[in-house]
């Protein structure tokens, strides 16, 4: 089942993994607020004007790292994305054909491994963000404490309304199946 699982997947790395995600709404002042406050993060150039201007930027800016916010889809999306996967459907581009045929092989639980971010340029408010989303490697069946799984890494690149590159990112994650923990490993002991 291993050799084909992996000769299921490979095929997926290089492959544009979904249509462009593109942002509800605009950069604004309200969410950078609202984000900086859950955060607990003081720096002052995210919410006071002038504290930006005096370091000579136009206007607030946007937390580097509330770039991902910006194209979540919402809760409804996530319902209706769960709501397929449970009746066995998928939607027809490369990631929702390459989670169903993990789920099939029992790779249905996911944790995050790591986010990798390059910063082209900061966000104010009025910017509106796209995102392009692509497979970039699917791993080999690997033993892992949770289970047998495959890690997937996806490239995303964040543009502006004009195409201008803002982030770009690497985002890996490990699909497994909970049902093969290894009793010889650490964690399954």
């Amino acid at each position: 089942m291993v050799h084909e699982v992996e000769a299921r997947c490979a095929p997926f790395a290089g492959e544009v993994a979904e249509p462009p995600r593109v942002a509800r709404y605009d950069v604004n002042a309200a969410m950078i607020r609202n984000w900086v406050e859950a955060h607990d993060d003081l720096n002052p150039v995210y919410v006071d004007p002038e504290a930006a201007r005096a370091t000579g930027r136009r206007d607030v800016v946007c937390p580097p790292a509330m770039i991902s916010t910006w194209v979540m889809a919402g809760y409804r999306r996530h319902r209706e994305i769960h709501r397929l996967r449970a009746e066995g459907v998928s939607e027809d581009f490369a990631y929702s054909r390459l989670l169903a045929v993990l789920d099939e092989a029992g790779f249905t639980s996911v944790v995050a491994t790591n986010v990798e971010q390059d910063y082209v340029r900061e966000l104010h408010p009025g910017d509106h963000v796209t995102a392009h989303f692509a497979i970039e490697d699917v791993s080999p069946v690997k033993r892992t404490g949770l289970g047998d799984g495959v890690f997937i890494t996806l490239r995303k690149r964040y543009v502006d309304r004009h195409g201008d590159l803002l982030v770009e990112e690497r985002f890996r994650l490990l699909r497994f199946n909970p049902d093969t923990v290894h009793p010889d490993t650490e964690e399954g002991r």
